[in-house]
């Protein structure tokens, strides 16, 4: 199970930065976008470093504060649950 959680976690994180760099570059071509709430949605199931890291790599939603304040929280939310799990499964 412990693997399992860790490839989860990696899986969403790496789905969720290519996500952010996708909605730049349909942002640029003035193509549909990607909602707001599917890309809160991926960080608050455990992608928000992803969301963070395509934030600051893409340059992308930075300065939108729901996404400047709302992103890092979800960031704690996802460590704090994620070490929850982890000890829960460890034992």
């Amino acid at each position: 199970m412990f693997t399992a959680l860790t490839l989860y976690i990696v899986v969403v994180n790496i789905i969720a930065f290519f996500l952010m760099g996708s909605d730049k570059a349909r942002a640029r071509k003035k193509k549909r976008r990607v909602p707001e709430a599917r890309l809160f949605g991926l960080a608050a199931i455990g992608g928000a470093l992803g969301i963070m890291l395509g934030m600051n790599r893409f340059r992308h939603k930075t300065l939108h504060n729901s996404f400047r304040l709302g992103i890092p929280l979800l960031l704690i939310w996802n460590a704090a649950a994620t070490g929850y799990l982890y000890t829960v499964i460890g034992k």
